[in-house]
């Protein structure tokens, strides 16, 4: 029915302002030991129990432990000489968000993919809440259908809607 809308942003709307700095000091030096590829001390920035909440493919971790061995590790193990560089970081209390990419190579096997030595770009956006000075929660999407066609799979059989774009394919009429 035109005019009724769900309740928006639920999560943000009680965010207090005057933690912005500190989300940002958090964000920046976790980030940095990310780049730094640290898995054992990464509890600095974390919590013991926060949640990691990706995208198909990505999974969800749930608390420290199993996102160092079901996200970086086997991550790191797919991808060597990786850099993550964030295009934009938004802050607003205890909340933070990023969009970027990593620059990697594909050194070990990734989603069924042998190593091919490929320098990669892996996009992601990150959406992180921060509550006494640790991340709780973190959302993220990771772009593996385009990772993957980097390595030569198209994921989409060539019914990605890129052909539109391209006019290999009209959009259908409504």
């Amino acid at each position: 029915m035109k005019g009724s809308r769900p309740e928006q942003a639920v999560l943000s709307r009680d965010t207090d302002m005057s933690k912005t700095e500190e989300t940002r000091a958090v964000i920046e030096s976790m980030v940095d030991g990310l780049n730094d590829h640290r898995i054992a001390d990464i509890g600095e920035f974390f919590a013991e129990n926060f949640r990691w909440l990706g995208n198909a493919g990505c999974g969800t971790k749930r608390g420290l432990k199993e996102f160092q061995d079901n996200w970086q590790r086997p991550f790191q193990a797919a991808f060597s000489e990786k850099s993550c560089i964030d295009e934009a970081r938004l802050y607003m209390g205890e909340w933070a968000a990023a969009f970027g990419r990593q620059e990697a190579t594909h050194s070990g096997t990734f989603m069924g993919v042998a190593p091919t030595g490929k320098r990669v770009e892996i996009r992601y956006m990150d959406f992180w809440k921060v509550v006494d000075g640790k991340i709780v929660d973190n959302w993220v999407t990771v772009d593996f259908p385009h990772v993957l066609a980097q390595l030569g799979v198209d994921v989409f059989n060539g019914e990605g809607w890129e052909a539109y774009d391209r006019g290999e394919r009209t959009p259908p009429r409504s």
